[in-house]
């Protein structure tokens, strides 16, 4: 009892802080264009590693380029394109899983022995290897991340539609003549959407990680755009001299996986929605 009350008080006060965060880093990404104090990818060697000062809020870096603004400018591609592969990803997740856990049979076996046989490899394995054969680049990494990522929905949801195919209410509109499609439009789609909000905040750190990850190995974002892991990458030349081109990006990754994961863990426990798959 204790436990449960700690529980539900510590998510009130988790879930509005985190939401106020993100907001904020939300709102920084979309207004980065008015907010940027420099153009983020003018090169200027006179102004090579400035520190900190009323033009450079931040220094620069190596080429002379604003850090603070393109840390601005980086949110918008490390927040935009990782909302960009969790919804596209869940959507296809949500097509196949749902088809698969409702018609069953061999459609489902099938469906699901592919599904197993891409989860048996570590992502960031796979992930590599189909960004080898499209080649570098920040799309690749894209296409590449969802290719592999819709796979953990699809299991998500082919469980839950399993469970709700033996509820009385599914069976009432059987009963009642309501056809397939039907029966997935109005009653099984809107009772597997709650989670969705749970799952979001849990994987949208994923989603940043591994384009950050893949950045940072130089097959995403390539130069002059700003990425957090691009902006890692470029820095670890300066490590010693000039730490701070390294920290600065790894500290806004830092900030946006963590509270995401705070986010969804609060909401997890408020709603008693857990994740039935672990990513390696």
């Amino acid at each position: 009892m204790i436990t449960s009350i700690r529980k539900i008080f510590i998510s009130q006060k988790v879930i509005p802080l985190c939401s106020i965060i993100l907001g904020i880093l939300f709102i920084m990404a979309i207004f980065a264009p008015w907010l940027a104090p420099n153009d983020p990818t003018a090169v200027n060697l006179v102004y090579k590693l400035q520190p900190p000062s009323w033009e450079f809020p931040l220094g620069t870096d190596h080429l002379g380029r604003c850090n603070l603004s393109r840390l601005l400018y980086g949110a918008r591609i490390s927040l935009g394109f990782a909302m960009l592969i969790f919804i596209s990803s869940l959507v296809i997740g949500l097509i196949v899983g749902t088809f698969s856990g409702y018609k069953g049979g061999w459609v489902d076996h099938v469906l699901m022995r592919f599904c197993d046989g891409v989860m048996a490899f570590p992502s960031l394995i796979l992930i590599l290897g189909l960004v080898g054969i499209f080649g570098p680049g920040l799309s690749q990494v894209i296409l590449a991340l969802m290719l592999v990522q819709w796979v953990y929905y699809a299991r998500m949801f082919r469980g839950m539609v399993l469970s709700l195919k033996e509820q009385n209410f599914i069976a009432a509109a059987k009963i009642s003549g309501s056809s397939q499609w039907k029966i997935i439009k109005n009653h099984i789609v809107p009772n597997v959407l709650p989670p969705l909000v749970v799952m979001g905040t849990l994987e949208m750190g994923w989603a940043i990680m591994d384009i950050s990850a893949m950045s940072f190995l130089g097959l995403g974002v390539q130069p002059p755009t700003p990425e957090w892991g691009a902006m890692i990458h470029e820095g670890k030349s300066y490590i010693r001299t000039n730490p701070a081109l390294m920290i600065y990006p790894g500290l806004m990754i830092m900030l946006v996986i963590v509270t995401f994961n705070l986010l969804g863990e609060a909401l997890s426990e408020r709603y008693g929605v857990k994740r039935d798959f672990k990513k390696e």
